[in-house]
């Protein structure tokens, strides 16, 4: 008989499949925290949808706060891990991935939802998605080599950490507020149903900063140089921000 055909006439190995839920059964304390901060991202896409569908700005305030809301438990879940004395490889990476939703994914898209819809905004907006996923793929590859405090703390993030894409979210936050933005969805207004079609919503005027012209047919605005700025501070390795 050839070994081709033994190989066939193996019979299968006595393994045992694991248990039902042993993904699930394996999650420390602090790993369900960080789910609540990935939640949290979803949520905020979610939310964003839906105000560009219905044009009601509490769907869109509802986006807004779910950032602070992750920023809550991205903060808590690294006290947690330290509380209960238990860190792994699958919560550093489950980490990363809820902090990617939250500070990268979701913050570029309130700012589409606020108007940056340009082919140039979406070319800033991609550029600063990238930033924040290069920008935690490095963490991850070099956070055992930094240096540490005598507790096994690493002392610093090169670059700015992601979660401070907070900023540019209250800025948004801001601006819907006070009617620099979704100026159809002003308070001051009474009238039934949507106040006016997303064409009058993203005028020029109507979006914070108006816009300008890099080519004819290609437009640009300002404002939207916000993520650019946070996403170039994000990737940089020449800046060192003492971790708390």
């Amino acid at each position: 008989m050839s070994e081709s055909n033994k190989k066939l006439k193996r019979k299968p190995s006595n393994s045992k499949l694991p248990q039902r839920f042993s993904m699930v059964r394996s999650f420390q304390l602090a790993d369900f925290v960080t789910l609540g901060n990935g939640v949290c991202g979803c949520l905020s896409l979610m939310f964003a949808m839906k105000a560009l569908l219905t044009q009601n700005t509490d769907f869109l305030f509802s986006s807004f706060w779910c950032i602070p809301a992750g920023v809550f438990f991205d903060f808590l879940d690294g006290r947690v891990a330290r509380w209960r004395k238990s860190s792994s490889l699958l919560g550093q990476e489950l980490d990363s991935l809820a902090d990617f939703c939250s500070f990268g994914l979701a913050p570029a898209v309130l700012g589409f939802a606020c108007g940056f819809q340009k082919m140039f905004d979406l070319v800033i907006l991609t550029y600063f998605v990238c930033c924040g996923l290069a920008r935690l793929a490095r963490y991850n590859a070099t956070v055992a080599a930094m240096p540490t405090d005598q507790n096994g703390k690493v002392k610093y993030f090169e670059g700015t950490p992601i979660p401070t894409t907070l900023v540019i979210v209250g800025i948004l936050a801001y601006g819907v507020y006070y009617g620099k933005f979704w100026r159809f969805a002003n308070p001051m207004f009474k009238h039934e149903g949507p106040f006016a079609s997303f064409s009058e919503a993203f005028t020029p005027e109507n979006v914070w900063g108006g816009e300008i012209t890099i080519f004819p047919g290609y437009e640009l605005h300002p404002m939207v140089f916000m993520y650019a700025l946070s996403g170039t501070l994000m990737i940089s390795r020449r800046l060192r921000i003492p971790k708390p």
